[in-house]
């Protein structure tokens, strides 16, 4: 069941028993309309934006994958990379501005990871893993890109 929005009325800290301070309209909202249906909600993310010190080694690692640059060229000091609907921007940084921490992955959800992992070998990129089944109910394998972020490419499982 998907999380449903609380809207407290003016002066209403929560503890309170005293409904006066709701707005009955509030209250409406609150009980009919889950978070994920609210008006102004984020459907999708539809790119990322990724610094590299290495501006060619990027583009070459996401022109492997399948990406084509639809913004700049490799002369630009940002890129847009795109496949299908999503897209990849780089920006280019000196090498002393890249994250030094892990921060997360980006998972882009691809119609074959099998074949998505076999391109990557093909082009001799170094994936992390082969291809396995999650319990999460997704295929994927592991990459990092030439400015060491996480990747990884997926498919969810059909029952």
């Amino acid at each position: 069941m998907a999380p449903i929005v609380s809207h407290l009325g003016k002066g209403d800290t929560g503890n309170s028993t005293n409904n006066e301070d709701y707005c009955i309209f509030d209250r409406l909202l609150a009980c009919e309309f889950p978070l994920t249906e609210q008006p102004g909600r984020v459907e999708r993310i539809d790119a990322i934006t990724f610094a590299t010190a290495d501006m060619s080694a990027s583009v070459t690692f996401y022109e492997a994958l399948g990406f084509a640059i639809s913004f700049g060229d490799i002369s630009s000091p940002f890129i847009t990379l795109e496949s299908g609907n999503c897209f990849v921007n780089l920006w280019e940084v000196t090498g002393s501005d890249l994250p030094t921490r892990w921060w997360g992955r980006t998972v882009f959800h691809v119609d074959d990871v099998d074949r998505m992992y076999q391109r990557a070998m093909s082009a001799g990129l170094s994936p992390g893993d082969e291809p396995k089944d999650a319990p999460w109910g997704e295929r994927f394998f592991p990459i990092q890109d030439p400015s060491g972020h996480d990747l990884s490419f997926a498919k969810k499982l059909t029952s």
